[in-house]
């Protein structure tokens, strides 16, 4: 973290990426696809992912990724901690919009906490490509998220 000023502060993605690959039942096999067919750029990156998921992906292409728990046993939630403590920087997650998911909550969870810490998030093949080939994929990036700190002492104040 870098740059505290007022209502913001500015967090840099490095040309490293932390990626987290996630998802659901019915889109394993193309998130496996989705990552064979970027096997030499999500090489130069440090991933990890969902429980089966990760596993699955280790095994079909020999890219190391972390494993944590599957979505319905907290995976979602602890990959969720882990942007709030800055360590994941980019997010792959194929959801099924098709198939009612048991932790809809925890996924709901997800999906704001990449919102609020600004993390780019692709929930469906063609964002996912348009990702990894951005220009920014080996680039640094800054961001600005709301400066939390400050806005609990001014909540604090107001209370």
């Amino acid at each position: 973290m870098e740059n505290m000023n007022n209502d913001f502060i500015t967090l840099t993605i490095g040309k490293q990426k932390n990626i987290a690959l996630i998802a659901h039942d019915g889109k394993k096999k193309e998130i496996i696809e989705w990552c064979l067919e970027n096997k030499s750029v999500l090489a130069k990156h440090f991933l990890s992912g969902t429980g089966t998921t990760a596993r699955m992906i280790t095994e079909a292409t020999g890219l190391p990724v972390r494993g944590y728990n599957s979505g319905p046993l907290g995976g979602d939630q602890q990959i969720g901690a882990k942007i709030v403590e800055g360590k994941i920087d980019f997010v792959i997650f194929l959801s099924d919009p098709l198939a009612a998911q048991p932790h809809d909550p925890d996924v709901k969870a997800f999906l704001r906490i990449c919102q609020v810490y600004d993390i780019p998030i692709a929930t469906n093949k063609a964002t996912a490509d348009f990702m990894i080939n951005s220009t920014l994929i080996d680039k640094e990036y800054d961001h600005k998220i709301i400066n939390f700190n400050k806005n609990i002492e001014d909540r604090a104040r107001t209370l």
